[in-house]
């Protein structure tokens, strides 16, 4: 526990304004954040790359040919979930120097730029401190695969999911019934009908996610707004 000793100490650093060489100190500590930061997207962008790339393969060989197979688009599905999945992880810790960045950015030149002095208010420089001495992500899985999808992959996914049905509907021309739209869809001894069917789970799965991520988002950003919380989310 506190004694007043301690208590008094607390009081007389909060409020206080950051004296020259603690200015440099932060200064390099945000430079360092950034570096840190910009490599961390560009990790992001590398996956991202991927995945475009891979389905820009997937969709020269099916449509290469009208008897080429579907097979591939079906295939670069599970690829680029795969990299989403490897994306997801990376964006939890490129959020975490993300965050940090922001919040120097807000808290400490907001002010100096403004003409007034960075200050201690126990509130901003206690979060940040907190999160260097216990780092932690501060986002779920769930939700970094939910943001990646509604930024980049549920365009890619999209685009294969269209161009997978495209296929079996032109090629190798105009199809006429269901039954043949099916036949088409077999994929060695898998009916028509069960690879639909697995495709339509699929698309469904991630939509959902995103969709369920993007509402949990929204309640917490609520729920900042009515408690009156003015810091940027770090955790």
């Amino acid at each position: 526990m506190k004694n007043d000793s301690d208590d008094t100490e607390d009081r007389d650093t909060e409020n206080r304004s950051f004296n020259s060489p603690e200015i440099g100190a932060l200064a390099h500590l945000y430079r360092g954040e950034v570096y840190r930061s910009t490599l961390w997207r560009t990790r992001l962008d590398q996956t991202t790359n991927w995945a475009v790339v891979t389905t820009g393969l997937a969709l020269s060989l099916s449509f290469s040919d009208p008897f080429a197979s579907s097979l591939p688009l079906i295939l670069v599905g599970l690829m680029v979930t795969a990299f989403l999945m490897f994306e997801a992880r990376r964006y939890r810790y490129f959020n975490v120097w993300r965050a940090r960045c922001r919040l120097m950015e807000t808290e400490m030149y907001g002010p100096l730029l403004r003409g007034r002095d960075m200050r201690m208010d126990g509130k901003w420089n206690t979060l940040l401190a907190d999160d260097y001495i216990q780092p932690k992500f501060h986002i779920s899985y769930a939700r970094a695969v939910g943001r990646r999808l509604r930024r980049n992959y549920g365009y890619i996914l999209a685009i294969q999911a269209v161009a997978y049905f495209g296929k079996l509907a032109v090629h190798p021309s105009g199809v006429d019934n269901v039954e043949q739209f099916l036949e088409r869809a077999e994929v060695g001894p898998i009916p028509g009908i069960l690879v639909v069917l697995g495709g339509v789970m699929f698309h469904g799965t991630w939509i959902t996610l995103a969709w369920t991520t993007w509402r949990i988002e929204k309640r917490a950003r609520a729920e900042r707004a009515r408690e009156g919380r003015q810091l940027i989310a770090i955790a």
